[in-house]
């Protein structure tokens, strides 16, 4: 099969979903790491639609790119306008790019009820955009606006828009999917007519998710003589996003064999996928294929077992060639091979004849079946190992010997919690009192208190985030709540859990253990981050 170009625009496109806005710093950054990733074409926006895209045309030409050259993305010329007149057209020019994408109707529908003009005005509008736009790029593409759903309605007239932009010089047809809903066989069956009316076609596909096909759609194009992919990353764009690339580009280089990125560079991919949501601040998707977190995570013990003789029994690809890697989950459902498996993992010394395998998977289940998961907070379980195993006395870092929280108002009624702990540290006690927003604060900042004379590196420790659950099954004042918790320092982030009848206990034994991970971590620099 021959190479195929990768065309992202999630600085455009991806723009357009719901909650994911970019700054221009942000832009600039996100193309760098594009560029890293070896993507051939970047589409930096709309230079006529708003001042920061405009500002990124012009501050982009400051970075040098290795890999990906910048594209501006416009419309054909306005009906009443000529093409030399258009603000959007010059806007394009004023870019100062090398390529330039523009889009036109190609469905009868549009032509008639959106832009309000005959079909064959549309066909010069498309002719005369892209003529004058040729002299003036080095490469041009054209996206055929709602391709599909187009040729469904009126073949001949979908057809003749692709004619008229190959005639005024387009490099590329992008057959576009932009509503969404055209499954995997009907692309085929559709570009295989395309093909066979206009022989020499050069096409590249751009499918959006709605029916959930986008991935399948874009590959089946690659695999119909498609030689240009666009999409983005993590799959974000209006409504149900557009073809994800972290999905598409690792099954193009390692399932189908094609040309695309390098080797070195496909290992940068989740790397890559994870730095666009944090750049955000959003959460990125665990079960996302080959980059989520939980895209190679294993729970179940027989899997478990299978995966340690050999990765392919679950793995359809090695994760580190997508720069990811394997996770042994720790749940209710794990055997002893789990237990072994992260008792390496975390530098613990256990034999499959041990009898504090057992112990533990007893230990294992029974809390899981209390409520407690494991599987979303290893970390409190990683504490029960090292205690099983005798490194780990939590009485020689700190014990609790009582607390309280109230709560009050303030004359403007505000909410304020007051917590008050008494703390045994190193055969010392520590008595202290702290107002938080909320009881939970409170008892952290305590907490913090109390301990920080005795381990002042708790300083760099802070709660990011605090999830309250209410288990199956309990209902009522009998509730069972489930706390977790997840902190970070300056060189990890870690999630302990806690499950009580009552939310403050519950809460109180995560932050517990949240803090006593810390102090053991960076005691004896057991984890690496």
């Amino acid at each position: 099969m021959p190479k195929v170009e990768i065309y992202d625009t999630t600085l455009r496109d991806g723009t357009q979903a719901e909650n994911f806005s970019l700054q221009l710093e942000d832009k600039l950054r996100i193309a760098q790491r594009l560029d890293e990733l070896g993507v051939h074409y970047i589409e930096g926006g709309w230079p006529g639609s708003n001042p920061k895209d405009a500002l990124f045309f012009k501050e982009i030409k400051r970075y040098h790119l290795k890999n990906a050259q910048i594209a501006a993305f416009g419309s054909t010329h306005h009906p009443k306008h000529r093409p030399e007149n258009d603000p959007n057209l010059k806007a394009l020019l004023e870019a100062k790019t090398e390529v330039i994408t523009i889009f036109g109707k190609t469905w009868d529908l549009h032509v008639k009820d959106a832009l309000k003009i005959s079909l064959e005005r549309n066909l010069e509008i498309i002719y005369d955009s892209l003529a004058y736009l040729r002299p003036h790029v080095k490469k041009l593409f054209y996206d055929a606006e709602h391709f599909f759903d187009a040729f469904k309605d009126n073949k001949e007239y979908a057809l003749a828009t692709l004619k008229k932009a190959i005639e005024a010089g387009a490099d590329c047809i992008v057959l576009c999917d932009t509503n969404g809903g055209t499954l995997p066989f009907e692309l085929a069956e559709i570009i295989a007519q395309v093909k066979k009316e206009i022989p020499d076609i050069v096409f590249g596909i751009h499918a959006h998710n709605d029916a959930e096909c986008a991935v399948a759609n874009s590959l089946m194009a690659v695999y119909m003589g498609a030689t240009q992919v666009q999409g983005t990353l993590n799959g974000v764009g209006e409504r149900c996003g557009n073809a994800n690339l972290c999905s598409v580009l690792p099954a193009l280089k390692l399932k189908m064999g094609i040309d695309c990125i390098s080797d070195e560079q496909l290992t940068r991919l989740t790397y890559v996928s994870r730095y666009v949501t944090e750049l955000l601040n959003l959460p990125h998707p665990s079960y996302m294929p080959y980059v989520g977190r939980s895209a190679f995570a294993h729970k179940g013990g027989v899997h478990v077992s299978a995966v340690q003789r050999n990765p392919r029994t679950y793995e359809h690809i090695p994760p580190e060639k997508v720069g990811n890697v394997r996770r042994i989950l720790v749940s209710d459902l794990s055997g002893k091979s789990t237990i072994l498996s992260k008792a390496k993992e975390w530098g613990i010394d256990l034999d499959s004849s041990d009898p504090k395998v057992r112990e533990i998977l007893q230990e294992l289940k029974e809390l899981e079946n209390k409520g407690l998961q494991f599987d979303i907070a290893e970390e409190s379980f990683k504490l029960r190992m090292y205690e099983a195993e005798g490194k780990l006395k939590r009485d020689n870092y700190l014990r609790l010997l009582t607390y309280r929280v109230q709560d009050y108002n303030t004359l403007d009624g505000r909410p304020v919690a007051e917590a008050e702990v008494w703390v045994e540290v190193k055969g010392a006690e520590r008595h202290a009192i702290s107002l938080g927003q909320g009881p939970v604060n409170a008892l952290d900042k305590a907490l913090r208190k109390a301990l920080e004379e005795f381990y002042p590196y708790l300083k760099e420790m802070t709660l990011v985030d605090y999830r309250v659950r209410v288990l199956p099954g309990t209902s009522g004042t009998e509730a069972k709540i489930r706390v977790l918790i997840e902190s970070k320092d300056k060189e990890c982030v870690w999630r302990t859990v806690g499950v009580s009848h009552d939310i403050l206990e519950a809460s109180l034994n995560a932050l517990m253990d949240s803090i006593i991970y810390k102090l053991f971590r960076d005691e004896f620099k057991k984890e690496e981050c």
